[in-house]
């Protein structure tokens, strides 16, 4: 079996591999030390959209754990939207945190929060787009 390149061009991307390649990088960076210090008091569900492939996907953080669902949270505490899938992936190469690049709905204490959690995803997504393989070597794309 061949090992899958990295991912040259996210734009290419189909939805299904999008969701999987953002799933494992959320495991990846609810396994980093610095924000599982930085989330261990907090309790909240947050919903992430990418408006124009209409992919939604649940965030729980519940005191330094991070669990991803496929399925939107019921009562979300905030929510994250790009208006694209571009805008999305051209953050997290760029590993930017730019306020602007997204909407946020929430209160504003919990804002706070997501830098850390974004910063780590970016960090996870980036090594997940280089090497797209899961923990058993299984191609993701």
């Amino acid at each position: 079996m061949t090992e899958p390149g990295p991912v040259s061009d996210s734009s290419q991307l189909s939805k299904r591999a999008a969701r999987r390649l953002i799933q494992r990088a959320f495991v990846l960076a609810g396994r980093d030390r610095n924000l599982r210090q930085h989330i261990r008091e907090v309790r909240l569900a947050t919903v992430w959209i990418l408006e124009d492939w209409g992919l939604v996907w649940s965030v729980h953080l519940d005191r330094g754990e991070l669990d991803f669902e496929r399925r939107r949270a019921k009562q979300p505490d905030a929510s994250f939207t790009w208006r694209t899938a571009e805008q999305f992936f051209e953050q997290i190469e760029k590993n930017s945190f730019d306020p602007e690049g997204f909407e946020y709905s929430g209160p504003p204490e919990l804002r706070r929060t997501f830098e850390p959690l974004y910063r780590a995803l970016s960090a996870a997504l980036s090594e997940v787009l280089r090497n797209p393989v899961d923990e058993n070597g299984d191609p993701l794309v």
